[in-house]
Parts: C-alpha cells; structure tokens; sequence
C-alpha cells in the first residue's frame, strides 16, 4: 500500500549518527498503520506553524512539507540542538487508498493524515445466482411445466 523512497535518506542517517551540522535528529520521524479501513500517517513536527504545513497530493504521491523557524533575535546562541529549517516527506500510496478523501490535521505538535481505502479494494461478498431452468415434465399427451423451488 505504501512505497517511501527518499534518495537523501542515507545521508540524512550518516548525519544523524554523527551528528553533522549541528542538527542531530533532523527530518519529520514519520509512523504508519492501518486500521483496515483507513491509512494513518503521523509525524512529528514540534513548534511548527500549522499554516507552514503544506500537503500536496499528485497522482498517487502525497508530499508534506513543513518549515520550523528560529526564534527572532534571542541573544547569543550557547545551546542550539533542535532542528530548524525546511523538511518534507514523500510518500508514494498504493493504489488501493483514496486520496481524493485525504484528511489532515494537526494536534499538539503531531499531524495525521488519514486515507481511506478505496472501496473497489474493499474485500466484499460476492452473493452467488442459483438458476435452475424450469423443466419439462410430460405426463401422456399433455406436457406440465413446474419451476424448482428454493
């Protein structure tokens, strides 16, 4: 249902191990279950303005971006370990969700998206016709016709 390829992802790791530019633990960590009806997406997106957030949906790939800024002038910096800047996620869906019924909200620094899956993936029953032809039974000269009873 889900394909998640981020090209950078490999050097995003390296610099979390490292510790590299400062910003150890940058990125949007990101959970996803399925509750059989729904997709659910959940990332972590602390001190992020809501309306930086942006979900955009092409095709069958939904992106979500988000911008986490420094405070304005704070003085002089002597600690400075939470990430900032520009971050986004791309997640190519499945095609078995509909994205048309994409829904997204934010709460206490956790965005959800939900994701309907779509009906045509739905398992369903299938009720099975019993035809039986009416059948011919002759008695002499004259022919009768019964139809079979269920």
């Amino acid at each position: 249902m889900l394909l998640n390829y981020d090209p950078f992802d490999a050097f995003r790791s390296l610099d979390r191990l490292t510790g590299s530019h400062g910003q150890p633990g940058t990125g949007m960590p990101m959970d996803l279950y399925s509750t059989g009806e729904h997709v659910v997406a959940t990332f972590d997106v602390p001190g992020v303005d809501p309306g930086s957030i942006d979900i955009s949906v092409e095709g069958n790939t939904v992106t979500v971006s988000a911008e986490r800024t420094a405070p304005g002038d704070v003085g002089e910096w002597m600690i400075a370990e939470r990430p900032r800047g520009h971050y986004s996620r791309r997640l190519t869906m499945g095609r078995d969700l509909d994205l048309d019924k994409l829904h997204a909200s934010y709460v206490d620094g956790v965005l959800s998206l939900t994701i309907p899956v779509a009906e045509k993936a739905k398992p369903r029953r299938v009720a099975v016709e019993h035809a039986r032809a009416p059948r011919t039974i002759e008695t002499g000269a004259e022919h009768e016709t019964a139809g079979a009873a269920d």
